[in-house]
C-alpha cells in the first residue's frame, strides 16, 4: 500500500519546473556566488545574465527556496520600512499579499491609524 496526497502529482511537476528554471538561470551565472550567513540564516547570491538583462538569484541552501529578482524588484526593497520585513519574517514561506487580491491591498497600508502610510522620509524607512 502506498500513500498519496491530493495534489501530489501537481506538486511534483511544479518542483521539476522550478528546478529546471533554477538550473537554466544558473547557466548564465557571472562571477562567483556570495554567501552571507549568521546564526539565523544563510543565503547565497549570484548575478545571472538572461536575455532580458541581469538578475540576482538569491537562494537558501537550508530550505531550497530561491527567488530571482531584476533591478526594479531589488530597488523596491529600498522603498520598504522595517514593518514590511517584520511581516515577511513573521509569515515564512507565505506571501505578504495573498494572490487572490491580485497584488492589491485594499484600503492601503496603515500605521497605527486609519490613514494610509505616505511620504516616507529619505531612505525609505519610518
Amino acid at each position: 500500500m502506498t500513500l498519496h496526497w491530493e495534489g501530489e502529482q501537481e506538486d511534483a511537476r511544479a518542483a521539476r519546473r522550478s528546478a529546471a528554471e533554477h538550473d537554466a538561470l544558473l547557466e548564465g551565472a557571472r562571477g562567483d556566488a556570495i554567501t552571507i550567513a549568521n546564526e539565523f540564516a544563510e543565503v547565497r547570491v549570484v548575478r545571472v545574465d538572461t536575455r532580458n538583462g541581469s538578475r540576482l538569484v538569491i537562494e537558501s541552501p537550508k530550505s531550497g527556496q530561491w527567488v530571482s529578482l531584476d533591478p526594479l524588484e531589488l530597488e523596491s526593497l529600498t522603498w520598504q520600512n522595517t514593518a514590511t520585513f517584520s511581516a515577511m519574517i513573521g509569515n515564512p514561506f507565505g506571501p505578504l499579499v495573498p494572490e487572490e487580491t491580485g497584488g492589491v491591498i485594499e484600503g492601503g497600508i496603515t500605521q497605527g491609524g486609519d490613514e494610509p502610510v505616505r511620504d516616507l522620509p529619505e531612505g525609505g524607512s519610518q
